[in-house]
Formats: structure tokens, sequence, C-alpha cells
């Protein structure tokens, strides 16, 4: 299991014990409501059937029952809001009411439901409170005036309804609130965390790009080179005793060989030594997103110390030197190409002289490079080899093809390769004047 994967799973279980707790703690203090509520109408209950001429164990009885139904105010608030606006006229609960009101409005019945129902508990508090103060100054106990009832009446039934119902409204409203801001929050940190997995699905795509790279830079290289100087030592070992000489020019050729080969290692080893530093760098980054333009930025410096169509020429004087038949025919005027793509039509043509070298040995060769306006086109062919001189030796790890047309495809290009009528080999490659920008 990831690390990511545990904290999610930790978060889960966290989250589940947080709820349990939560819904324990909301039914104890619902059954504490319902028990007090209760006590509450059963002594109200008491008045109440001395004032209507029930049997006391009745209101008792009466005030049991609707005082008990406040332990029911999350699953049915409608009902217990109709139970106290019921039990209003007996003159009991007070702590239904109040409480069933602010679990009303707190909770998600529709706002006009939760309208009507507080006009009615208002009206129902309002009538009771008006007849019995009404009552009361009939008898004669105090004559306050006209106004003095009807304004009691209003105070009483909205100050018993009135500050419940807002606060619920606010608790209500909060809680949607908090609610939306977790949503979003989960929301969020899901958008995160595939942010994060893709930024690390493209940090991975890039490594193995730059490692593609480096290896198929490293065969172009080692594969050229290393080929030429074994046919230099095949020369150097027939002619060391016929003709000292031309055996001292082969070691010369050799010796060039094996230090241009040193050369273009250490400048290899040195990309592949920064390439193996980045992902320290990219390990620190919580998005490695740096890791894209690192590889493309080793890519381009690459290709800008890498060679171009000029030293092509040299390239095939190198074969020449090694005892190849080779005609370089150029076509079109020298014009400005980018560095990447010069140095990719240089590599298809080295890969291509290396694979006469491995498989021809003794063919003769035609190396065609035309340099026009939006592109630049080059073809390498040879013909049947000589059977005296075909098997050079040479090992072959069959990626010479396949990574020229992975260089060729990356620009965007069109590479063929294929045999000729004659018996030959013939390579074709097609590259735009401009390497597509990376996204």
């Amino acid at each position: 299991m990831t690390a990511t994967g545990a904290d999610q799973e930790a978060t889960g279980l966290t989250s589940r014990g947080w709820w349990w707790w939560e819904r324990r703690r909301s039914a104890v203090l619902d059954v504490s409501l319902g028990v007090f509520s209760a006590l509450e109408c059963a002594l109200e209950g008491v008045g109440f059937a001395g004032d209507s001429g029930l049997p006391v164990p009745a209101g008792v009885l009466l005030g049991l029952v609707a005082g008990a139904s406040l332990a029911l105010r999350r699953r049915w608030p409608i009902a217990v809001v109709l139970v106290s606006i019921a039990v209003t006229p007996a003159s009991m609960g007070f702590l239904l009411s109040v409480v069933g009101l602010y679990t009303l409005a707190a909770s998600e019945v529709p706002r006009r439901i939760t309208a009507a129902l507080a006009g009615m508990s208002v009206a129902g508090t309002f009538i009771v409170t008006f007849v019995r103060l009404h009552q009361s100054v009939a008898r004669g106990d105090y004559d306050p005036g006209y106004w003095y009832v009807p304004l009691m009446s209003a105070v009483m039934s909205l100050g018993i309804t009135g500050p419940p119902l807002l606060y619920g409204l606010y608790i209500g409203a909060r809680r949607r609130l908090m609610e939306s801001l977790r949503e979003r929050a989960d929301s969020l940190e899901r958008e995160l965390s595939l942010l994060a997995d893709r930024a690390e699905e493209r940090a991975e795509w890039a490594r193995t790009e730059e490692r593609t790279r480096i290896a198929r830079e490293m065969h172009d290289v080692v594969a050229h080179r290393v080929s030429l100087m074994v046919v230099h030592a095949a020369a150097l070992q027939a002619v060391a005793r016929k003709d000292p000489e031309k055996a001292v020019k082969n070691a010369a050729l050799v010796g060039d060989m094996g230090r241009q080969a040193l050369t273009e290692l250490r400048e290899m080893l040195g990309v592949l030594r920064s390439a193996d530093q980045q992902p320290v760098a990219v390990r620190v980054d919580p998005v490695p997103l740096a890791a894209v333009g690192a590889a493309a930025a080793a890519a381009a410096a690459a290709a800008e110390e890498g060679p171009c169509l000029a030293d092509i020429e040299a390239l095939v004087g190198q074969s020449r030197e090694a005892g190849m038949v080779v005609e370089l025919m150029v076509q079109g005027e020298v014009r400005d190409y980018d560095a990447l793509v010069e140095q990719t039509a240089y590599r298809v043509v080295q890969e291509a002289l290396t694979n006469v070298h491995k498989h021809a040995a003794g063919a003769k060769v035609m190396v065609r490079l035309a340099r026009r306006e939006a592109e630049v086109a080059m073809q390498v062919e040879n013909g049947p080899a000589d059977g005296v001189t075909a098997d050079a030796g040479l090992p072959s790890g069959g990626n010479g093809l396949v990574g020229m047309r992975e260089r060729v495809k990356a620009l965007g290009g069109v590479f063929v390769s294929g045999t000729t009528d004659a018996g030959g080999f013939r390579v074709s490659a097609v590259l735009p004047d401009r390497a597509p920008v990376a996204s």
C-alpha cells in the first residue's frame, strides 16, 4: 500500500470514528431532552387535570407522552412541533416548544413548512396567553388598561417562538455552509491527488524518454566508432607485414577513432550523470513537473553541442578511410535548420553507414543529402555486399533501424527503409526544418 493510500485509509477510519461518536452523543442528548421534557409536561399535566376536571393520572400520562416525543426531534421535527402546538392550550410543553422549533428551523425541512408551523405556534401561544390574561383581568385581580392584554400576549408569543426559530435558522445555515466547505475541500483534495498522480506519470515519462535518448545516442556513437575501429584493425592485421607504412596509418586511424569514441562517451556519461541527479530534485518538489523541463533542456543542450549537417562530409571521409567506397551527393544551398534536426540527420547517415560496415562490407554506397526550403532529406543506399569482405565479424543488437525511426518520428518526419531491387539496402528520411515545440 502506498503512503497516499495509507493516509486515505487512516482518514477514512478517523471519519467513521468521528461519525459514530457524533451519532452516540446526539442520541444521548435527545434521550436526555426527552426525559426532562416528559417530567416537565407531567408536572404541568397535574395542573391541567385540576383545571379541566380530568383525573390526575390522565393529565400526568398525557404530559409524559407529549413531553417524551421530544426524543424524536431529529427524525420527525414536524411531528414534535405539531405536538407542542397541540398541548399549548394545556399550558404545558415549554421545553418541547422551544427545542422543537429550534430543531425544525435547523433541519432540512422546506422553509415554507417551517414558516407555517412557526406561525401556528405564534398564533397558538398568542391566543392562549390572551385568553388567560383576559380572564385574570376580568376577575378583577388588576386593571392595567386595554392595551396590556394584547401587548403582553404578543410579547410572550414572540419571545417564546422567535429566539429558538432564529437560532435554528442560523445553525442550519452554518451547518450547510460547513458541509459545502467540507465537500469543496474533499473535491479539491481529490483534484490535487489526481494532479499529483498525473505529474508523477509525466515525470516518469520524462525520465524514460531521457534514458531512451541517452541509450540511442550511445548506441549511435559507440557503434559507429567501434565499427570503424574494427574495420581498421582488420586492415591493420592484413597489411602489418606486407605494407608497414599503411599499417602505421591504419594504427593511427584506430587511435583517432578510439579517442573520438572516448570523448563522445564522456559527453554522454556527463549527460547521464546530470539526469541521474535530477530525480533528487523531483522528489523534493511536491509536483515533479520539473522533470519534463529538465529532460527537454538536456536534449536541447545535447543538440546544441552535437554534430550538424556540415559534419556529414567528414563522416563520409572516415568511412572512405576505412576502405568503403562512398559517394556523397549534396543538393540545395546551405540553410539554417534547428540543431536537433541537423543532429538527427547526421545520426541517420551515421547509423546507415555503420550498418553497411556491419552487414555489407565492401559494398558501394551512395549518400544523398538534399537541403530544401522547409525540410531536409537524406538517403543512404548500398549495393550488394562483396562476397569476399562481407563478413566483418561485427555484432548487431538490432536497434539501429529502430533508433533511426524513433529519432525521425519524434521530429514529425518520415522514415523508410528496405531492400532494393539490386539486392542492396536503402535508408531514407525526411525531416522538417524546425523541431516541434513540446507542449
